[in-house]
């Protein structure tokens, strides 16, 4: 079953090209990496189909239905969630509210029930409480969880993301760099997690520049370039595409 499909999708900033007829889809729970060089749209993709950016044309939708025009937040209640390529953790709060606050679109309580404390604020307070603790300890996250996030290391801060991410339910998760500055061990670790997240039946749409890590956890594999696609297959297909390797190596001029 399809779960994304984007078609044609255009974007421009002052009237340059970011994405160009950009056409790929997700199956339910599969893992679907985006590569390219620097530049080529894949961050851009990732704000296109969450709504901080608006596409200048084409078609995004989850399920069959539009995303078209519908704002961040509604499209996360859809049952997109996603990381960033520059962390986005809330530096002072602690490593527990941080996963918590993930959770705030399922909720069930009214700004009556906040204001009063009533029962079903506290109930709902200890659910999102229990969801933080079971999604950290899903991650593996090692550091202190009551502390400042600031003050986890860089590796375990990915962690954290991930889990604020996973807090919001999602059924496709979208990940921009999640081993960039990791050591050898600690991507090991994310290749691991990043399994475990599909085998709860998430799907995940990932944005990595470590082949080895890409190659080793993906189904498919889309290749942009310059905004167009120019490749997408399996993994053992895509590395031997010409022109996959020209737009990594570049062309010899000079053959």
């Amino acid at each position: 079953m399809t779960l994304l499909r984007i078609e044609d999708l255009r974007l421009s900033f002052g009237g340059l090209l970011a994405i160009d007829g950009l056409c790929f889809s997700v199956g339910q729970a599969e893992i679907v990496s985006v590569i390219g060089p620097n530049g080529a749209g894949k961050t851009s993709a990732f704000n296109c189909v969450t709504g901080f950016y608006r596409p200048a044309g084409g078609q995004i939708t989850l399920r069959g239905k539009s995303l078209s025009g519908l704002r961040p937040s509604a499209i996360a209640g859809l049952g997109i969630a996603r990381t960033f390529q520059n962390l986005r953790l809330f530096g002072e709060l602690s490593v527990l509210d941080n996963v918590r606050a993930g959770a705030h679109l399922w909720l069930r309580q009214s700004i009556f029930d906040a204001l009063l404390h009533t029962p079903r604020y506290g109930r709902s307070e200890r659910e999102c409480t229990q969801a933080a603790h079971h999604w950290l300890d899903f991650v593996g996250l090692r550091g202190d969880r009551y502390g400042a996030a600031r003050n986890l290391p860089y590796g375990e801060q990915r962690r954290a993301e991930i889990a604020r991410a996973l807090a919001r339910r999602p059924d496709l998760l979208l990940l921009d760099e999640p081993a960039a500055g990791l050591n050898h061990g600690e991507k090991a670790e994310m290749l691991d997690l990043i399994r475990r997240i599909q085998a709860l039946g998430i799907a995940i749409v990932l944005i990595e520049h470590d082949m080895g890590l890409v190659m080793e956890v993906s189904e498919r594999v889309v290749v942009l370039n310059f905004g167009r696609e120019i490749a997408d297959g399996r993994p053992e297909d895509i590395r031997r595409d010409p022109a996959v390797i020209e737009a990594y190596l570049g062309s010899d001029t000079h053959a």
